[in-house]
């Protein structure tokens, strides 16, 4: 494919150029994120900073390239901003793969395009399956811009004006320098094949695409590194009252059932006087692990203390969160763990009732775990709800 003379400034492709900055303002951010999750592991109090630094990284991301965007937006001819706004608000990976989607698709010529990068794959005019036999991978040379390729069938019925894929482009995705996956794009005609500034078009994208979508994957990184508590790999506390909120509200709205277990491990503190904090956050590991290998996957576990862990149920009767907590116990203590023997669980479950704030369904929860301490341990108890 021989390179133009000059660049080709279609709306689709004008707007790709005014992305340069708002691509490097989001890596120098996310560059800044990095920094903000090595402070989160090398002190105790992680948890928080990280939070506030991957919200300060959102907002003020976010706020940056909203203003650039609409500094596109009144440069650009009308219809012609809708890309560059989008991408540039999004921080989500699917969500610029699907925009960068839609603007592939929008180019003359294009009847399908793909996208694949890492774990995300997606397409648009084509079923998941014809894109899963169309998509081709980059051979790895630094020097290469693109892919031409044309598909010749066998069958006799995809002759004519069988709606199949006969040629396109396939770009690398790249962000500095490394090729993080391919943009495709297709034609379905058997007439017209894709013209030299439309291939151009597909790079363009493709060359603005390829940073958004790994900076959008940085991101996310750091986000799941400030949800997440480092011990035991489940949910850490300032994510489970986040959690708990929306839940509450979503129930409440859509009248839906939500329960909450709260859990203690029973006399954990003489285990870490024992055998010291070290193998006791191995004790905690361990029933961590435990714990999730039986909640549904629809159920959201956290470490909400030292040796506290809760479960929002969504969907869910406080019967079931009385099902699912005795599943628990089962699994803690079905065989001895290192260090620490047969471990018990005391418990307690509360079904949210109309009108509830989030903090009455964790009080009730949480009161119910005391009364089944205070009744000797190794028991679930119900929130009296009457």
């Amino acid at each position: 494919m021989a390179a133009l003379p000059g660049p080709h400034y279609s709306e689709a492709a004008a707007v790709t150029t005014d992305l340069i900055v708002i691509c490097a303002v989001a890596g120098a951010v996310l560059t800044a994120a990095g920094a903000a999750v090595a402070v989160w592991r090398a002190r105790a109090t992680a948890d928080q900073r990280v939070a506030e630094a991957v919200q300060r990284l959102a907002s003020g991301m976010q706020e940056t390239m909203r203003d650039l965007a609409g500094a596109v937006e009144s440069a650009q001819a009308p219809g012609s901003e809708r890309f560059a706004g989008e991408l540039a608000a999004s921080l989500d990976v699917d969500e610029v793969a699907l925009r960068t989607l839609e603007a592939v698709a929008a180019i003359p010529g294009v009847d399908a395009a793909a996208l694949q990068a890492g774990d995300v794959k997606a397409s648009v005019a084509m079923a998941p399956d014809e894109a899963d036999r169309t998509l081709l991978l980059v051979p790895d040379n630094e020097r290469l811009g693109a892919l031409e390729i044309a598909y010749r069938y066998r069958i006799d019925d995809v002759e004519g004006d069988a709606p199949v894929v006969r040629s396109g482009v396939v770009v690398p995705l790249r962000s500095d320098g490394a090729v993080i996956g391919t943009l495709s794009a297709f034609t379905r005609s058997a007439s017209r094949e894709l013209t030299e500034e439309e291939f151009e078009q597909v790079e363009r994208l493709a060359f603005r695409a390829g940073p958004a979508i790994e900076n959008a994957r940085r991101y996310a990184e750091a986000r799941a590194l400030a949800d997440m508590d480092a011990l035991t790999g489940l949910h850490n506390r300032r994510f489970f009252h986040e959690t708990l909120a929306r839940e509450v509200s979503r129930a409440l709205r859509y009248e839906r059932q939500l329960a909450l277990i709260v859990i203690d491990l029973d006399d954990f503190k003489a285990i870490n006087d024992r055998v010291g904090h070290l193998a006791g956050d191995g004790v905690l590991a361990e029933a961590a692990q435990r714990l999730l290998s039986v909640v549904r996957s629809a159920d959201i576990p956290s470490r909400i203390g030292g040796d506290e862990f809760a479960v929002v149920l969504p969907e869910s009767s406080a019967e079931d969160g009385q099902l699912l907590a005795d599943r628990i116990a089962h699994a803690i203590a079905l065989r001895p763990i290192a260090n620490a023997g047969t471990l018990q669980l005391s418990a307690g479950v509360a079904e949210l009732r109309p009108g509830d704030r989030p903090n009455q369904l964790f009080e009730r929860a949480d009161e119910a775990l005391y009364r089944a301490k205070e009744l000797g341990k190794a028991r679930t108890l119900v929130a009296n709800d009457g």
